[in-house]
């Protein structure tokens, strides 16, 4: 079993551990003093269970001023199911779905999600495969088209040579291959607090790389949920695409094929 898998399962071991995730599923992006309010033990105790839980991979964090966030990290556990429970034909579990938070009173400043997941790959070849139409639109199902320059638009193209793009917008940061922020709606769609915004952080981490994506200002509920449920299996897409050169065997962001 590799490393990083020994880690999941030793801090899922932990009761409290799996406390602090199911507090960040009800709610994501709490602060240490926000999670300590629902749990009986102290600061101290609380930040090193946490500790485990990011040192697995099943939480991030985000700064925001003086504050950290915490977020729940659904990857690795996306990667649990694909290899531990899918290949037993058990039902597949809509984890991801479920994680959600009520829009009542969130900053707009405030990341609605945070996805973390570990390549073997380079961050120049991460880069490419998000940014290459063709590349893209092998593993996301849609080609984004873009020249790349801040402020230039973007649009995320159906690969079924209609050239119609579900998704407009517009470059707002890029710094190759580190960094790239994009907002986005679909063509001629009103949204109240304007477009959707995500964000794909590229460092390296060894030998491999570490891709953080934050999305967020959705323009409602369902669109959150959407969200929560396609996002890990885009990113396990590139994962597969990028270490063996195949996409998954079937399309991740779908409901599996029936089985008799």
């Amino acid at each position: 079993m590799p490393a990083e898998m020994e880690k999941v399962f030793k801090a899922l071991a932990d009761s409290s551990r799996r406390h602090l995730l199911d507090l960040l599923h009800e709610n994501n992006g709490q602060t240490l003093g926000e999670l300590c309010e629902h749990l009986d033990m102290a600061r101290q105790s609380a930040t090193q269970h946490l500790a485990v839980l990011e040192a697995a991979n099943l939480i991030s964090t985000v700064k925001r001023g003086r504050e950290k966030l915490h977020y729940l990290n659904p990857v690795p556990l996306q990667e649990i199911q694909e290899r531990w429970i899918d290949k037993f034909e058990r039902p597949r579990l809509r984890t991801l779905s479920a994680v959600r938070r009520h829009a009542e009173g969130q900053q707009m400043s405030k990341p609605e999600f945070v996805y973390v997941t570990y390549i073997e790959s380079t961050p120049e070849k991460v880069w490419e495969a998000i940014t290459d139409p063709a590349l893209s639109g092998q593993w996301w199902g849609h080609g984004n088209v873009s020249d790349w320059e801040v402020g230039s638009s973007w649009e995320h193209r159906r690969t079924d040579g209609s050239g119609v793009a579900d998704i407009i917008g517009t470059v707002l940061e890029s710094d190759p291959p580190r960094r790239l922020v994009l907002d986005g709606a679909g063509p001629g769609e009103t949204r109240p607090n304007g477009p959707g915004v995500m964000t794909f952080d590229i460092e390296p981490h060894g030998s491999i790389t570490r891709l953080t994506v934050t999305d967020g200002n959705y323009r409602d509920e369902e669109e959150r949920a959407g969200s929560a449920a396609t996002w890990p299996g885009v990113l396990a897409n590139l994962k597969s695409f990028l270490e063996t050169g195949s996409v998954l065997s079937e399309v991740p962001w779908l409901e599996p094929s029936s089985r008799s």
